[in-house]
């Protein structure tokens, strides 16, 4: 688990890597308040590298708000999960779809979209932030409100969307 600090506050991030592919496939923020740094093996160097440089990136998401890029990533579900995945990872920073946007696309339902958001293994890297209902900002992580509800808006409003 890492810390990062950003305008959300401290954030506790649980960041996995597949140590065989060497792909990163998970990545969730926390509710744990005492936390350490990357807890890596230390007989795997080429993935201590690899969680740090991933730190970076996330920082430096935190303060410039700049899209994350060249992440190796792995993510765990179904077909159909990973098939929402790939179509939140086209989204644009800056700009958000509505979970019956991405249900067209693959002729499936806005329902099923929102409940393979719920599921994205890889928060942040994979914008399920960026996918809003038709009539609103929709829920983040499963919940419709609460901290998890200001997390979703706080990284909208940081990527220049209001809503």
């Amino acid at each position: 688990m890492i810390n990062i600090s950003s305008q959300l506050g401290n954030l506790a991030l649980e960041m996995e890597l597949d140590i065989k592919e060497g792909k990163l496939t998970s990545l969730l923020i926390s509710d744990k308040k005492y936390i350490s740094t990357a807890t890596v093996s230390s007989e795997n160097e080429v993935n201590h590298m690899q969680v740090k440089g991933i730190q970076h990136k996330l920082k430096h998401y935190f303060l410039t708000a700049t899209a994350i890029s060249s992440v190796a990533l792995l993510p765990r579900g179904t077909s159909f999960q990973k098939s929402v995945w790939n179509e939140l990872c086209k989204i644009p920073l800056g700009e958000t779809r509505t979970y019956g946007e991405i249900a067209k696309k693959l002729n499936s339902s806005a329902r099923a979209v929102g409940n393979a958001c719920r599921k994205n293994p890889i928060a942040i890297i994979i914008p399920c932030h960026r996918v809003v209902s038709a009539t609103g900002i929709g829920g983040y992580a499963g919940k419709t409100g609460g901290k998890q509800l200001a997390i979703k808006r706080w990284l909208l409003n940081h990527e220049g969307v209001n809503l």
